[in-house]
């Protein structure tokens, strides 16, 4: 069920990807790695993974698949971010926002694998504020959109699969056969139900097949209306939307001097006077989640409202998407990702992992013609640890005339981080219950607080789980109340089994040894 569920996912996605005319491959490597980082937190999700991509069971595959895409539960991926806000951009996000589902009930499904793929198809949609995977603004509601419809009718048949496989019981208990999937809280947390009408007056039945049309009618064509753009931000408000942050304060007045330099050098040279030689090309460093990407993104949205940069958007890469196997490739494969970030940011993050090889020096020695060749529509920034990234730029000629100006991201304080925590939940809709920030805190308190501490990472990843934990506490509520949809308990932020998530059903046999490599930290807001 689950591996066909994905696959069924995957073919909608390549619809979507057509339609809104970009390459069904590109669409394809996004949700390969979002699929991977959504099903990790279950046990022996690797073996179905690897089959609804007609793979070889891969642990390595999987695991290096789900930490490129780890990033991709908290933003949107580059395909979704591009299309933003049109109607085939709507439509590709609902795909992906189907991926995500899809990918939660992988392997042995669990409330986190849930909660990761609430927030992760939330994320997709970058203009709505994000709810529990709720549809994208297409003009269809889930009576109207097939795709909420194939999931709703299924949704029942999934549930009591999961639910079997949670308990270990072969006979599931749980009945849902009868189960409308329309009625509000019938599938908590997976999906939004309308609330206008008892499931009993509702006709279930598809409605009958419209008699075949033998003429041509013309006059009943009606051409929809295009859906108008959604307003630029101004730098103004760029610049508002950055000082709302939490913490931060020499990060911003950086980015606000920057701001005022690059603005007025613009406004010199439309008024065709001299403009000396100033550089866009930023360095990020501090430890992960710090918030480096998040000022990244909003980097970019200032400087195209400036008009530095044609397009303005953002796109997040490290070294195993610039480097290639062999020498030569290398270079193809760096301009190619450095040609999607024409008109926009390239975000480069663990940049220093370039040095040491000639792999890597090919790819920097990409960069820095890239810099040169497009200088006035390209931006790079580059970011990690303090210490590496010094080392990284002192070592490189190129990259030192480039990047000359560097921005510190300092560890939140234990005050900020509980803002962070309130203000994810209060955007995802949720509100903390009783309790829930004094086990926050408890749960902080028992953090290392070295540099592999994730900062925000650790509070989104908190919000996340508890998310699944809350929608998991529902699911036999048979109509939760809107309180009892919104509200996380202290409970939720509690993880019952503490046991690692990722190894293989006992009864799975894998075609190779499971390996799984250590993880890199992943920066999050």
């Amino acid at each position: 069920m689950s591996t066909a569920a994905l696959k069924k996912a995957l073919a909608e996605l390549d619809a979507a990807a057509s339609a809104a005319g970009v390459e069904v491959d590109t669409a394809r490597a996004e949700a390969r790695v979002l699929s991977a980082a959504v099903a990790e937190a279950n046990r022996g999700a690797y073996l179905d993974w690897c089959a609804a991509w007609d793979r070889q069971a891969s642990a390595q595959e999987f695991m290096d698949a789900a930490v490129a895409g780890r990033r991709y539960r908290r933003s949107a991926t580059p395909l979704a971010s591009q299309l933003g806000a049109t109607p085939s951009g709507a439509a590709y996000s609902h795909a992906l926002a189907q991926v995500c589902q899809a990918a939660a009930t992988l392997g042995e499904p669990s409330p986190d694998a849930i909660g990761a793929a609430t927030m992760a198809a939330a994320a997709q949609q970058p203009t709505v504020t994000p709810t529990a995977l709720s549809a994208p603004s297409t003009g269809m509601t889930p009576d109207t959109d097939p795709a909420q419809q194939e999931f709703l009718r299924q949704a029942p048949t999934i549930l009591g699969e999961v639910l079997a496989r949670m308990s270990g019981v072969q006979d599931s208990v749980w009945d849902l056969s009868r189960l409308d999937p329309h009625t509000p809280g019938a599938f908590a947390g997976l999906g939004p139900a309308p609330v206008s009408q008892p499931a009993a007056a509702r006709d279930l039945e598809p409605p009958a097949a419209a008699p075949a049309v033998t003429e041509p009618q013309p006059e009943a064509a009606v051409e929809t209306p295009a859906e108008p753009a959604e307003p630029e931000k101004t730098v103004e408000e760029w610049l508002a939307e950055l000082d709302e942050l939490t913490g931060l304060t020499s990060v911003k007045a950086e980015i606000h001097r920057q701001t005022a330099i690059l603005r007025v050098d613009a406004l010199r040279i439309k008024a065709g006077l001299k403009s000396p030689t100033i550089t866009r090309h930023l360095v990020f460093v501090g430890n992960p989640g710090t918030g480096k990407t998040t000022v990244a993104r909003m980097v970019a949205g200032i400087y195209k409202a400036i008009g530095l940069l044609s397009k303005g958007q953002l796109v997040e890469v490290d070294r195993s998407e610039l480097v290639a196997g062999y020498l030569g490739q290398t270079a193809i494969k760096t301009a190619e990702v450095a040609a999607k970030a024409y008109g926009g940011v390239l975000f480069i993050d663990e940049a220093y992992s370039l040095n040491g090889d000639q792999y890597g020096e090919e790819a920097i020695n990409t960069l820095v013609k890239e810099m040169e060749d497009h200088r006035d529509d390209l931006v790079v920034i580059v970011a990690g640890y303090p210490a590496p990234m010094a080392e990284f730029i002192a070592n490189n000629p190129g990259l030192a005339s480039r990047f000359r100006t560097t921005i510190e991201f300092e560890d939140y304080t234990d005050d900020e981080l509980r803002g962070i925590f309130t203000s994810m939940a209060a955007k995802s809709d949720f509100d903390l219950g009783e309790g829930c920030l004094e086990e926050f805190s408890n749960q902080l308190a028992q953090q290392s607080r070295d540099e592999n501490f994730g900062n925000g990472r650790f509070a989104r990843n908190l919000l996340e789980a508890a998310v699944g934990r809350h929608a998991w506490r529902l699911r036999d509520v048979g109509e939760p109340t809107v309180d009892e949809l919104r509200t996380l308990l202290a409970e939720d932020l509690i993880d019952p089994d503490p046991s690692p998530r990722l190894r293989p059903p006992a009864n799975a046999v894998p075609q190779e040894p499971v390996e799984f490599p250590a993880l890199p930290t992943q920066e999050t807001p």
